[in-house]
């Protein structure tokens, strides 16, 4: 069994004290060679993808407001700008950032995205995030924000138009024949013509067809209603099972909607002896919605092929300490016991999940 791997990269960590650990280096959290060196760290290890956080307002230790705590880490830089700064310094690693689609424009999303395969080379990737907190809405203004039902069904109204956006150009629509003055081809290149219940969108793209076609698309769940919308949606789900028994009910459950759709497991891990520390340092042991791990490289192989799931998304819960831990200790621990690759074996981030690169929906046959 060959497990894929992906971390998700947030701030100093996912531990609201990260950024007072030994070796944390809050002084960079602003800039473009912090988020590089993370990057270039676990593509070293051989990982599938980084996620890069996102949000239309203040990181918070509540969930539906923002709180008044001044000893956390606050403040993101743009998940799209940042995956785009770091993916010329990479060659094989997948960058993966989060949007929301709730008050971001699909048009918008579609041509970031595009570009971003473009500036990686066909690494790119997408994770829509709905956005129900009303503190966000209040940065916009437009309207009320709908319920959760109706959100999700936005939300898949904005997948399938930046989908069709990315289909909008055939591949073969830039001619670029100088002789004759012909840069495109005009009947290569189409209407999207969507009309939803919540917006209309025209098309075509102003980007051409990125390179793998359709980005990698990966959507975070808890529970039935975000499934559901992964299985329509989405190539990869993150789930966030407590214990393996919860690992097997929630694959189960997401197999009965698409057994196609790719399950990994978010976990926040720690590498070393540092949690009951950083507990210490917030006031109060770390909550999280994932399963937290605290232990050795060679305990967290054991967990991790012992719940046997396809894949792992793993929380770092101090950077830089536990990514390096993952790369240099984990990483060789599997791939001692043949569960990880010992090189990357495709360019795309598409083929290394065995998809293949679909044709445009608007090609024309012959």
């Amino acid at each position: 069994m060959s497990l894929h791997l992906a971390v998700a990269l947030d701030g100093a960590g996912w531990h609201p004290a990260a950024w007072r650990a030994e070796g944390a280096r809050p002084d960079r959290l602003f800039t473009a060679g912090y988020w590089a060196d993370l990057v270039i760290e676990a593509e070293r290890g051989l990982l599938d993808w980084v996620t890069f956080e996102d949000s239309l307002s203040l990181q918070s230790s509540r969930y539906d407001a923002p709180d008044d705590r001044l000893d956390q880490v606050r403040g993101r830089l743009d998940a799209v700008l940042l995956a785009a700064a770091v993916a010329p310094l990479t060659s094989k690693i997948g960058v993966i950032p989060t949007t929301s689609v709730t008050h971001t424009e699909p048009f918008h999303v579609a041509i970031g995205i595009a570009s971003l395969d473009y500036a990686s080379k066909g690494r790119a990737g997408w994770r829509p995030r709905v956005s129900g907190r009303p503190d966000e809405a209040a940065h916009f203004g437009r309207r009320e924000l709908p319920d959760v039902e109706a959100l999700f069904r936005e939300a898949s109204d904005v997948v399938e138009v930046v989908r069709r956006l990315w289909d909008s150009w055939e591949d073969d629509a830039e001619i670029r024949d100088a002789t004759t003055g012909r840069f495109i081809d005009r009947d290569r290149l189409h209407y999207i013509d969507f009309q939803g219940e919540f917006f209309s969108v025209k098309g075509p793209s102003i980007t051409p067809r990125p390179p793998q076609g359709q980005p990698l698309i990966t959507a975070l769940g808890h529970s039935t209603a975000p499934y559901e919308f992964a299985a329509r949606n989405a190539d990869v789900l993150y789930v966030t099972p407590k214990d393996r028994d919860d690992a097997r009910r929630i694959v189960e459950e997401v197999r009965e909607l698409n057994p196609g759709l790719k399950v990994f497991a978010d976990l926040v891990v720690f590498l070393g002896d540092h949690k009951a520390r950083l507990d210490e340092l917030d006031g109060a042991p770390l909550e999280s919605d994932a399963h937290v791990f605290e232990g050795t490289p060679a305990e967290l192989a054991d967990l991790l092929l012992d719940w046997g799931l396809e894949g792992y998304r793993l929380r770092p819960g101090v950077l830089p300490n536990d990514l390096t831990a993952i790369t240099r200790g984990l990483v060789p621990e599997l791939q001692a016991r043949g569960a990880f690759r010992t090189a990357y074996e495709t360019p795309d981030l598409r083929g290394r999940l065995g998809l293949g690169r679909p044709a445009s929906r608007y090609a024309r046959v012959s």
